[in-house]
C-alpha cells in the first residue's frame, strides 16, 4: 500500500448485511470497484464489499463502500 492510497478493508458478510439494512440498498446499488483494482486487499472476491476511509486534510476520516465486480 502506498502512503498516499486510502485504507482498503474487507467487510465480514454480518457488517455487510447491517450496512445495507441501515442504508436500506442492496448491494448492487453499491458504487462498484474492479477486481483487478491494485488497491484491494488479498483475498477479495467479486461480491465482497470493501470500506475505504479516506482523510482529509484536517485528519477528519470519511468513510465509503464499494462492491467488488
Amino acid at each position: 500500500m502506498h502512503v498516499l492510497q486510502p485504507k482498503h478493508s474487507l467487510m465480514k458478510p454480518q457488517e455487510v448485511e447491517e450496512l445495507l439494512t441501515k442504508l436500506n440498498v442492496s448491494s448492487a446499488q453499491l458504487p462498484k470497484i474492479k477486481f483487478d483494482d491494485p488497491a484491494l486487499p488479498e483475498g477479495c472476491d467479486r461480491g465482497d464489499v470493501i470500506k475505504i476511509e479516506r482523510k482529509n486534510d484536517e485528519g477528519v476520516s470519511t468513510v465509503y463502500y464499494r462492491l467488488v465486480v
